[in-house]
């Protein structure tokens, strides 16, 4: 399905001075620019690409005053135009998030080559030698809001991966954005790696012209709200790559270590609630929740967090004098993302009621289970359909740069790989290489049939 002329992109308010500016050449013109130096790109040596990607890293930190100060001009217009609490906490790229993030890029450059890896090599008959190799996707074509943080986690990638990236931030974010690619194109100029591998848009026009170029533009990738994702899945004959919602769960078993279970419950809920990993439902075996529920809730209530509870879960807090009122859960929050320090709290009466819970309710990202039993586990990992099952440990894990991969693009949901956090690995496909001397089909058909011998190497 594509754009129509009445479509209309999700969006956050903004002030008056944030005027869109038009791109100086049609975004056709400008796609076919950043397919031809991904061309180029794709070219390059492993050490060359690694080069550019450093380069980036040391223009991004000589460029930090300039970026702190356009993502706080970004942030105070945020405020004054009413931004939503769980918007804001992405879009805010402070000092220490933004050397983590160069800390990332740096990842990046010491990761392996995923280009040129030969997944198969086999002899088809004498002579005639079949490779299937990784290559490059093309160019990207990656839709966020606020989070500019993301810009640089993309652009190394794509780097990297010898792939060209058209990004598209959230309004709220435009200064940031500018400056970040700013940044990104001067490291950029003084390598080998064109600067038009890079391309900012930062009109809500370009957006839904940008998910028309089906014919220069090779995958999607969005990253935001669930409603925001739907429209570009929803409007673009381009492939999709992301997850429209973040329903995470954390389920803790009656054999769970109490302690342990209060201490992942804070993090994978408070340490930071506007992350699509972060859980928006506690499930509680009965067995265990009037000795748990007593500890984590007044825990949960501590840090701001605002609980709603089925009756089961009320009733073994009946006896608390607690800081706020708990909130009746209806049937809508089982099936919600607040994205913020709110969280349902349902009381299950054992673990296939749980993975039952969550595999209605959930959104396939992230799920956690607390348990000393280690057969439970193993039981809740195998039935629990998501891209990520976790045992005694937070759902806050979920992500590229904690796994290894440097950074990643997004979160896929989907069955089909790339699947979970996206690195470099999603980021490239493979062709098929055959090498022959002359060989004909021909020879291989009739009576006279000449056999492949389909040797390995």
């Amino acid at each position: 399905m594509t754009a129509s002329p009445s479509a209309s992109i999700p969006t956050t308010p903004v002030s008056a001075d944030r005027a869109d500016t038009p791109l100086a050449l049609p975004l056709s013109t400008l796609a076919q620019q950043t397919r031809a130096a991904a061309r180029q790109l794709a070219q390059c040596s492993t050490q060359g690409r690694n080069t550019a990607v450093l380069a980036i890293a040391e223009a991004l930190a000589a460029a930090a005053p300039e970026i702190l100060a356009a993502n706080q001009a970004d942030c105070e217009a945020a405020q004054a135009a009413g931004i939503a609490p769980a918007l804001y906490a992405r879009l805010k790229l402070d000092a220490a998030k933004l050397q983590a993030a160069i800390a990332g890029v740096r990842d990046v450059a010491q990761l392996p080559d995923p280009i040129g890896a030969v997944q198969i090599h086999r002899e088809l008959d004498t002579g005639l030698v079949l490779q299937r190799r990784t290559c490059p996707l093309g160019v990207l074509g990656v839709i966020f809001e606020a989070r500019p943080d993301a810009v640089i986690q993309i652009a190394s990638l794509a780097i990297k991966s010898g792939n060209g990236v058209i990004l598209k931030g959230g309004q709220e974010a435009v200064r940031s954005c500018t400056a970040l690619v700013q940044a990104i194109q001067q490291g950029l100029a003084q390598t080998r790696v064109n600067p038009d591998t890079v391309l900012l848009l930062t009109t809500r026009a370009e957006t839904l012209e940008l998910l028309k170029l089906d014919r220069w533009v090779d995958l999607i990738i969005p990253r935001g709200s669930n409603s925001f994702v739907r429209f570009v899945q929803e409007n673009t004959r381009i492939p999709v790559l992301g997850h429209a919602d973040g329903i995470c769960h954390l389920y803790v078993d009656a054999e769970a270590d109490l302690e342990q279970a209060v201490a992942i419950t804070l993090d994978a809920k408070v340490q930071y609630p506007a992350a699509c990993n972060a859980i928006e439902t506690l499930l509680v075996h009965s067995a265990i929740a009037p000795a748990f529920l007593p500890l984590v809730v007044p825990a949960l209530q501590e840090r701001g967090v605002e609980v709603r509870v089925d009756p089961l879960s009320r009733e073994c807090l009946t006896s608390l004098s607690l800081a706020q009122p708990l909130v009746a859960a209806t049937e809508a929050d089982w099936a919600t993302e607040y994205s913020d320090l709110i969280l349902a709290v349902r009381v299950v009466p054992d673990l296939a009621a749980a993975i039952e819970h969550i595999n209605t309710y959930g959104s396939r990202h992230t799920e956690a289970i607390v348990t000393r039993n280690a057969q439970t586990a193993e039981d809740f990992m195998a039935q629990v359909d998501a891209a990520g099952v976790f045992h005694n440990c937070s759902t806050r894990f979920a992500d590229g740069f904690r796994y290894g991969f440097g950074a990643e693009v997004g979160i896929s949901t989907q069955k089909l790989p790339p699947r979970g956090p996206v690195g470099l690995e999603g980021l490239v496909t493979y062709k098929y290489q055959l090498v022959g001397e002359g060989h004909l089909c021909a020879t291989y058909v009739g009576p006279n049939a000449r056999p492949f011998s389909h040797r390995d190497r």
